[in-house]
């Protein structure tokens, strides 16, 4: 369950790791994680995928330790992983001592997994010593297993920072709190499922999408954004599309699925992008047809749905319910093994052009009526 940390808490978490999306939304934290002398850590470790976050966090970074805005452009410098820079001066860009600022340097390895394969022992013996009047090594990676000995010392003096979004973390508690600290908009809990059931856990394209609302809506008085107002503004770009495809594929409507499905790939849409938002929302239709059938079934139909995650504001709760009654039980509970079919399928033989769109266009047929309707010879 989501629970907004406190800046003590986060403090006291430091040497397990903190997550990401904690710190953007309790800026004094990540500063007295950071500057305190006491908490000063010898190295700063980004661990995970979210570029969304991993951008915010450097940001954020950067304003906590150079407070002044000429600091930052002689203070600050980065390196790319994969380029393999020389350690030695990564690490005396963080030793040297400025003359005429009381700014630290921060060096940041940006994509650094390869850097950190190939250097791992002079990084080892630099996170096992306490840092004092030195500047910043910031990591960023997309993994950094707990037993290694790099990352026993990083959790001992320095700071890891989890980026990616854990598998029950209360997103929508997440989103509510981040629309309102950001744009100022009242975001209801089922607004906020349904931007997440549209744009998946993209945080990038959501809080892009927040952007809009907010240049919508009034900037006197109540702002607040109704579920029903999603889907009719144009933030939602092509994940309009992308529902509506969804949706026709999933209440039968085949042929208009494929058009819609053409037209976004035309539009340069990944395959295995459109599949993965699909699959989020199929998923909740198996979820619920499974709960259907269970010893403790739900009263109804919406009520099932509900369970299974479906946003519960009238038009897509409806939307839904005529997607289950096409799909039937049957269909329902094959979802996952066919969605698992496509992904491998995407991700070797049809991971490409004609391939692909051919493979999407098969799943679409298999979740069709009429697919089980014998062939009159």
């Amino acid at each position: 369950m989501f629970c907004r940390s406190e800046g003590s808490s986060l403090v006291a978490k430091k040497n397990a790791g903190v997550l990401g999306l904690d710190l953007l939304l309790d800026k004094k934290s990540l500063k007295s994680l950071i500057v305190e002398p006491e908490n000063k850590p010898s190295m700063v470790v980004l661990v995970g995928e979210n570029q969304f976050v991993n951008r915010h966090i450097l940001s954020r970074l950067r304003k906590c330790i150079h407070s002044a805005e000429e600091d930052d452009g002689w203070a600050w410098r980065e390196f790319l992983g994969e380029d393999q820079p020389d350690p030695r001066d990564i690490l005396d860009e963080v030793a040297t001592v400025p003359m005429f600022s009381t700014a630290a340097r921060i060096a940041t390895v940006r994509r650094a997994d390869s850097f950190v394969s190939s250097h791992r022992e002079i990084l080892e013996k630099f996170a096992s010593q306490r840092s004092r009047n030195s500047g910043f090594l910031v990591l960023e990676v997309k993994s950094f297993p707990s037993n290694t000995r790099l990352a026993k010392a990083v959790h001992q003096h320095g700071l890891i920072i989890t980026t990616s979004t854990p598998p029950r973390f209360d997103l929508t508690a997440w989103l509510q709190q981040w629309a309102a600290q950001t744009y100022s908009i009242e975001l209801p809990a089922v607004t906020a499922s349904t931007i997440l059931e549209r744009l998946g856990d993209e945080l990038g394209q959501i809080d892009q999408a927040l952007s809009t609302f907010a240049a919508t809506l009034p900037q006197d008085g109540k702002r607040s954004l109704p579920p029903e107002m999603v889907d009719s503004l144009d933030g939602m770009g092509h994940q309009r599309t992308v529902w509506e495809m969804i949706d026709a594929a999933a209440a039968g409507r085949t042929a208009e699925a494929i058009s819609l499905l053409n037209g976004l790939l035309g539009a340069g849409e990944s395959p295995i992008g459109l599949t993965a938002q699909a699959a989020t929302v199929l998923r909740r239709y198996s979820t619920a047809a499974r709960l259907l059938r269970g010893p403790d079934r739900p009263t109804s139909l919406g009520a099932a749905l509900k369970e299974a995650g479906v946003a519960s504001w009238p038009k897509a709760l409806s939307q839904a319910e005529l997607a289950l009654r096409s799909l039937g039980s049957h269909r329902c509970r094959e979802l996952p093994k066919w969605l698992e079919s496509l992904d491998r399928s995407l991700k070797a033989e049809s991971s490409r052009g004609l391939r692909a769109r051919l493979a999407i266009e098969r799943f679409f047929c298999m979740m069709s009526t009429s697919a089980e309707k014998p062939h009159k010879k």
